[in-house]
C-alpha cells in the first residue's frame, strides 16, 4: 500500500497582533498534525497531543487554524474546507434552501480553475489510498455528515444526511473525476434544476420536513 500523500502548505501573509512562536511554528503544527492523523485518525487524534508533538502551545493551534477541522483542512491543503462550508450553509440563509445553496457552493468550488485542481487530486488520493480514504471518510462523517443530521428534524437523520452526501460525492465523481458527459459540460444552473430535487428528497426521505431546521439561535 502506497503512503498517503498528505501536503503541508506555508503561509507567508503578515498576521495582526502579537508574533506567536517562531517562523516555522506553522510548519511544526502541520507535520506534527500529519503524522498524528495517519497514526490515529480523525476522531483520536487530539489537539493537545499534537500541540505537544510540535513544541507548541495548545493556543497556537487556535491561533493558526481556528478548530480542528481547520487543521485537518490545512494538513489537506484544501483550498476550501469542506466541513467549514458547510458549517456556514448550515448557519446562514433559508434551511429550505439548503439543498440548492449547498449544491451551488460545491459547484464554485470545484469549478474553480484554482481551487478544483487541488480538490481533485485530494479526491483521486483518497480513491487510490486505503488509509488515505479512510481519513477523509472519518472526518467527513464527524464534520459534515454528523453536523447535517444534527440540524435535521424526524426519524432516520443520519440515514438522510448520508444520502445527501451521497449524491453530492457522486456529482463531483461524475463531473469531475470521470467526465461524464452530459454532467460534465452542464452549466450551474441546470445541474441545480437536475441535482437540487434529489438533494432535497434525500434530505427528506421518510420524514414530513423538507430540509434542515433553523438553529436556536438563528429562529430567536
Amino acid at each position: 500500500m502506497s503512503r498517503p500523500t498528505l501536503r503541508t502548505v506555508t503561509n507567508t501573509a503578515p498576521r495582526r497582533g502579537r508574533r506567536p512562536g517562531k517562523p516555522d511554528t506553522r510548519v511544526q503544527i502541520l507535520e506534527a498534525a500529519r503524522r498524528r492523523f495517519l497514526t490515529q485518525g480523525y476522531d483520536e487524534a487530539s489537539m493537545r497531543d499534537i500541540a505537544a508533538d510540535a513544541d507548541v502551545d495548545l493556543a497556537l493551534i487556535s491561533y493558526y487554524f481556528g478548530s480542528k477541522k481547520g487543521l485537518f483542512g490545512a494538513v489537506l491543503a484544501l483550498p476550501a474546507n469542506p466541513a467549514d462550508l458547510v458549517n456556514r450553509l448550515l448557519e446562514e440563509g433559508d434551511p429550505a434552501t439548503f439543498p440548492e445553496r449547498a449544491l451551488r457552493h460545491m459547484l464554485h468550488v470545484w469549478d474553480d480553475p484554482v481551487s478544483g485542481p487541488i480538490l481533485l487530486a485530494t479526491f483521486k488520493n483518497a480513491a487510490a489510498d486505503d488509509t488515505f480514504a479512510d481519513l477523509l471518510k472519518e472526518m467527513l462523517g464527524r464534520e459534515v455528515i454528523d453536523r447535517i443530521a444534527a440540524r435535521l428534524t424526524g426519524p432516520n437523520r443520519l440515514r438522510r444526511a448520508g444520502a445527501f452526501s451521497t449524491v453530492m460525492a457522486g456529482l463531483i465523481t461524475a463531473r469531475y473525476m470521470l467526465r461524464l458527459e452530459p454532467v460534465a459540460s452542464m452549466n450551474p444552473d441546470a445541474l441545480v434544476r437536475v441535482f437540487g430535487p434529489q438533494l432535497r428528497m434525500a434530505l427528506s426521505a421518510g420524514s414530513s420536513h423538507r430540509g434542515p431546521a433553523r438553529s436556536r439561535s438563528a429562529s430567536g
